[in-house]
């Protein structure tokens, strides 16, 4: 199964995840102690389980694949610079120990754990793990997307697609207003308020299509091979080229879509003027 994956066994990580989230998130949920949740930003919330599980999670992943980079999330919160590395030539595991942190602080069950592996821009394996109920989404490029080891279905074209828009704080200026004058073009439901949730719905067949507003590469990397797996498209709104995650701070929303003809054709509804 390593094939491509820079000797990397898929399942060995997949075991990680699950034994990082087992000893350092699932212990912490429904039983934060004052002081174990902060807002790094507005909205954008943090705890004492992002940062133990990244902690736990970075070392064992550089020993997993010696010569690699961790970007991860929390990190980056601190020291900025590290994002720099999926421009590199180095081999990133991009990590977000907690996807849906306020839901997680909020004692709901709508967050993952996520990973995703890089060399030089290329997405090459994915992994979103929901802690709560044991679900696994493994996506490896050219070998297509497992959901609890059972392959998940290439998408088909929808005739009305439905999906998330997910804007708010985050995201380049002006984007959120500009969705929500035209949130009423677009079929929407409603967003699980993580990302990584939102993508394994499109593997599922629930929803057709996603927009966030937030671009970073630890909330979006690990669903888009899982949608171009299944043929969909992933992309920037500011042009239709396909998804790279080192051009994330340059950019401003993304969208996903079951096809790129549905990706234009949603971008058309939203962004016409973009």
């Amino acid at each position: 199964m390593s094939n491509g994956l820079l000797g990397i066994d898929p399942e060995s990580v997949a075991l990680l995840l699950r034994e990082v989230a087992t000893s350092e998130i699932l212990p912490r949920f429904r039983n934060l102690k004052e002081g174990e949740t902060r807002q790094k930003s507005p909205g954008d919330f943090v705890t004492i389980a992002d940062e133990s599980a990244e902690l736990a999670l970075t070392p064992r992943l550089e020993a997993m694949l010696p010569g690699s980079v961790v970007v991860g999330e929390e990190a980056t919160a601190k020291n900025p610079e590290i994002i720099k590395a999926l421009a590199g030539t180095a081999p990133v595991w991009v990590v977000d120990p907690i996807d849906g942190t306020g839901n997680f602080a909020a004692g709901r069950e709508g967050f993952v754990s996520m990973l995703a592996l890089i060399l030089a821009d290329d997405i090459l394996a994915s992994w979103i793990h929901h802690p709560v109920s044991g679900e696994m989404a493994i996506a490896l490029k050219g070998q297509g997307v497992a959901i609890d080891g059972r392959a998940a279905v290439r998408f088909r074209q929808p005739a009305e697609p439905k999906g998330i828009l997910a804007y708010g704080q985050r995201g380049a200026p002006g984007i959120a207003q500009m969705v929500d004058r035209r949130r009423d073009q677009v079929n929407q439901v409603k967003s699980s308020r993580a990302a990584g949730i939102d993508y394994v719905r499109m593997a599922k067949g629930e929803i057709d299509f996603t927009f966030f507003s937030g671009i970073m590469p630890w909330d979006h990397a690990p669903g888009a091979l899982i949608v171009r797996e299944l043929g969909g498209h992933i992309g920037y709104i500011r042009h239709d080229e396909s998804y790279r995650p080192s051009e994330a701070l340059q950019a401003a929303g993304i969208l996903s879509a079951a096809s790129h003809d549905t990706w234009r054709d949603i971008h058309r509804r939203l962004f016409r003027d973009e």
